[in-house]
């Protein structure tokens, strides 16, 4: 096929990923949960504020790991 057939042929869906994709999607979303709880309670120990920091890292870990998933979901759509 020429590059110019491929330029005229109407784009399909792209292929859906393997498993190692999925697993990478698991992995970093668990390590941003993870990063984010250990920062929370090194900062509460760190300024006896528990379970503030906790929370908050958490939640911005928690955020971090959904943004991350979009990102590499959207690279299929």
């Amino acid at each position: 096929m020429s590059p110019e057939d491929e330029a005229q042929s109407p784009k399909g869906p792209k292929p859906l990923p393997g498993g190692f994709a999925f697993l990478n999607m698991g992995f970093s979303a668990a390590v941003m949960v993870a990063l984010g709880v250990l920062l929370g309670l090194w900062l509460d120990s760190k300024f006896h504020t528990s379970p503030l920091f906790l929370l908050i890292g958490l939640a911005l870990g928690l955020f971090m790991a959904a943004m991350s998933v979009i990102k590499q979901i959207r690279t299929y759509l």
